[in-house]
């Protein structure tokens, strides 16, 4: 098991000006971080990989598709450009040493139609995703799709239409991502949700029903350990905790108030959350 931290509690865009964070996270114990890719060219982040791997720290990315890459649109110029987006965050990852590009890569976050998504939007996600994935092969890098909740998106919101498109996707490089945030909203059961999603399943995200500090909101935490520990999970289990140094991130996740004294209580706690929380779950 690894224990990461999504750098999306300070910044959108990682530069060496972030060095201090690094140290801090590695110094609480992480093993790694997760790059937020929002801008930025393979070059920077070949330089900015080097540098994390200096701290001894590893590396997984995050990323979303916005507006006019909207893989279900009929207007293949949207198709087309939501393809370029995809293997652009995938050579982007591969620079920075990482394997797997986790977060909604599968429809425009925060459009919607008024409806669920129809037979041909379904397709036409299928095909994006085989795509990206042949990219995404080259690049030795694994996509981990995340289902978001449906204030963000129609098209995948449940661990059941994740785990059906992903069946339907049949793609090595193309797996799927739990995040105890969205689950928390749209399952009937979250916990039993981890069972439903196990045979793709290479990522979690551990985030607060706030998205705050883990470990100090209702998401049951002691059950979601061991419900992964029972999946026999062993990949990444990354804290994404949101509050508002973003405006822009802020606006879309709709962050209108702290939910944190401080970020480094974020960090700290959500370490020893996590930590504690499977070393119990792992307890005979």
């Amino acid at each position: 098991m690894k224990l990461g931290f999504n750098l999306l509690l300070w910044t959108g865009h990682v530069t060496a000006e972030h060095e201090p964070l690094l140290k801090a996270l590695k110094k609480t114990g992480y093993d790694g971080v997760e790059i937020p890719l929002f801008e930025g060219d393979v070059d920077h982040y070949k330089r900015l990989g080097e540098l994390i791997a200096r701290h001894g720290l590893e590396v997984t990315t995050v990323s979303v598709l916005g507006a006019g890459h909207n893989t279900l649109s009929p207007d293949k110029a949207q198709q087309q450009a939501a393809l370029e987006r995809a293997k652009w965050a995938i050579d982007c990852t591969a620079a920075l040493g990482a394997s797997i590009l986790a977060g909604p890569m599968h429809s425009e976050i925060g459009y919607f139609t008024g409806d669920p998504a129809t037979a041909a939007e379904k397709k036409r996600g299928v095909t994006f995703h085989r795509k990206a994935g042949d990219h995404a092969a080259k690049r030795d890098v694994r996509f981990a799709v995340e289902a978001l909740n449906r204030f963000e998106c129609y098209f995948l919101n449940t661990m059941k239409q994740l785990s059906d498109h992903l069946d339907e996707v049949d793609h090595p490089n193309v797996k799927a991502m739990y995040d105890t945030f969205h689950s928390n909203i749209e399952e009937k059961d979250p916990v039993a949700a981890v069972k439903t999603i196990k045979k793709h399943m290479i990522h979690v995200h551990i985030s607060e029903n706030d998205r705050g500090t883990p470990g100090k909101g209702h998401v049951p935490w002691d059950q979601t350990y061991k419900a992964l520990k029972t999946a026999k999970y062993d990949g990444w289990m990354t804290i994404e905790a949101f509050g508002r140094a973003l405006p822009a991130l802020a606006a879309a996740t709709r962050v209108w108030r702290d939910f944190f004294p401080s970020q480094e209580e974020v960090y700290k706690l959500g370490y020893k959350n996590m930590k504690q929380g499977w070393a119990k779950a792992s307890a005979k």
